[in-house]
């Protein structure tokens, strides 16, 4: 119990320091995936991941594929930290006598980890979705600025339509994550802050429920001997093949999340009271394959987030920078 004292600063610096490194590398793919969610049926802006990077990048530059990141960055540190910490905590107290658990006490663990950060994913998936969501709407808006429908004429007189440019009327300003926590706070209080809280337990509960036993089991594999931890680069295998499974799995809850945590609507598009709600109009308007939106997108957000998450985890970055153990990138 003292060596898992003494490590939890360094197991809260692996998980901060691997969640950075992570959602870099992946927040274009991130965003495509909110933006692919959020489409609703007859309104598609996007044809699929490629389109909408291309588009973005088209229309807001490069850095509008980061749009969103500093939220997520900033508050990525504590959740990773508190979700990979948290299953730690929960395999060790689980555990009796340093004996190995079973998968019933392996799911049990992850579910703890999973409860445990959605106090810092709620706010932050809340704030990130709005901001990630905007470029869409504003794509949308620019859509029909630059259409004038035509009116039918008398069924004699044969016309040909055509397309104007028209100037938008409104010019909305970007806002920032501070300004609309700021709105959220004052208008609805801490409650709109954790706006789908319900749907995210749905999706983040499960989804640790699936990725940690799946993990332990695929990184042992690779373990030379037991006292040993598996190498570098069978650790980012593994989270690659546990995240991405858990990802697609639970990729319906993270529609609904998706839908319920967004704001701002297009036109014409629903608004829910709930999950049981949103999840009957999504099925009844758009269909069971609307669930899967974005599901490609989440598989090659996560696998290469969790498996950088892992790398780092697993290699001691955190115990080498508090001076415990030697940096071994082979296997520490």
């Amino acid at each position: 119990m003292a060596n898992q004292q003494i490590s939890l600063p360094a197991k809260l610096i692996n998980g901060g320091f691997a969640g950075i490194v992570g959602v870099t590398c992946v927040f274009p793919i991130d965003l495509a995936k909110t933006r692919l969610q959020n489409q609703r049926a007859g309104q598609q802006l996007y044809k699929s991941m490629m389109d909408c990077l291309v588009k973005t990048v088209r229309s807001d530059g490069y850095f509008g594929m980061y749009r969103g990141a500093a939220v997520n960055l900033t508050l990525v540190t504590p959740e990773k930290a508190i979700k990979l910490a948290a299953n730690d905590f929960f395999r060790f107290h689980l555990s009796k006598d340093g004996k190995g658990l079973n998968v019933f006490k392996e799911m049990l663990a992850g579910c703890g980890a999973g409860t445990c950060q959605v106090i810092i994913t709620t706010p932050m998936e809340m704030l990130k979705i709005q901001l990630q969501d905007a470029g869409r709407l504003a794509a949308q808006q620019r859509v029909k600025a630059t259409m004038i429908p035509c009116t039918k004429l008398a069924a004699a007189t044969a016309v040909h339509c055509r397309s104007y440019n028209v100037s938008p009327v409104t010019i909305t300003r970007k806002l920032s994550a501070t300004e609309i926590a700021q709105e959220l706070l004052r208008t609805q209080g801490v409650r709109g802050l954790y706006k789908g809280l319900g749907a995210t337990l749905l999706r983040d509960v499960p989804f640790s429920v699936v990725y940690f036993p799946l993990f332990a089991h695929i990184n042992r594999l690779g373990q030379p001997s037991p006292e040993e931890n598996a190498p570098f680069y069978h650790s980012f295998l593994a989270g690659c093949i546990a995240g991405s499974t858990a990802a697609v799995a639970v990729n319906p809850c993270d529609v609904i999340k998706t839908r319920l945590q967004s704001l701002q609507k297009g036109a014409n598009e629903e608004t829910y009271n709930g999950i049981i709600d949103c999840v009957r109009k999504i099925w009844h308007k758009e269909g069971p394959s609307a669930f899967l939106k974005g599901a490609s997108c989440r598989a090659l957000v996560i696998a290469p987030l969790f498996g950088i998450a892992q790398v780092v985890y697993f290699v001691g970055v955190g115990e080498f920078v508090l001076g415990y153990t030697p940096f071994n990138l082979y296997s520490s």
